[in-house]
């Protein structure tokens, strides 16, 4: 997992656009696998930087956006929906044969929702984000997702979209996560 931790800038915003122009580039990597079985690495890969990259939004950017002046929690609630619905999607897409048409069909439709839901933060959450942040609070706050990534669940867990919930069970879950991906690798 820690060769997916990507070198990036200090600042959130920056921090977070950079993960979602990596997340596009792995989607691209397993989609367009030469060799079939090759989509299997790229693509567990992929799964546990969605599924960390998620984890800390939940926990750390979106209830610090919640805190905008104006109304924002429509925004926000949009956005966990997505999310809710990619990690489902995700799930399912585990369960897949790599080497099927059906998992590059269900992953090309994967790759749109998660990409129109970085656009989405993008276009909307972010901008509130930023309006409320300094250049310290926003390294603090990099600093937090970084963090939140480091101890987060490395596999999608449908219904665990607050930070309260990631609180009380991501621990757990992520520990089981790292064991079954070392065990699996082990086994691999």
């Amino acid at each position: 997992m820690s060769e997916m931790i990507i070198e990036s800038p200090d600042e959130v915003i920056a921090f977070l656009k950079a993960q979602h122009n990596l997340i596009e580039d792995m989607f691209d990597q397993v989609l367009h696998a030469s060799d079939p079985k090759a989509r299997e690495k790229p693509f567990v890969q992929l799964r546990q930087l969605l599924a960390v990259h998620e984890t800390a939004e939940e926990m750390v950017v979106h209830p610090r956006v919640r805190q905008a002046k104006e109304p924002v929690d429509s925004i926000v609630d949009a956005r966990l929906e997505e999310e809710h619905d990619a990690k489902q999607l995700l799930s399912s897409i585990e369960k897949l044969d790599a080497t099927s048409q059906e998992f590059i069909d269900e992953l090309t439709k994967l790759r749109d929702a998660v990409l129109d839901h970085a656009q989405h933060e993008e276009t909307y959450e972010f901008p509130k984000l930023e309006e409320q942040l300094g250049a310290e609070e926003s390294k603090r706050l990099a600093t937090a997702v970084r963090a939140a990534e480091a101890i987060a669940p490395t596999r999608p867990h449908a219904g665990v979209e607050s930070a309260k919930l990631n609180f009380a069970v991501g621990p757990f879950a992520s520990m089981l996560d790292r064991a079954r991906d070392l065990i699996t690798h082990g086994l691999g």
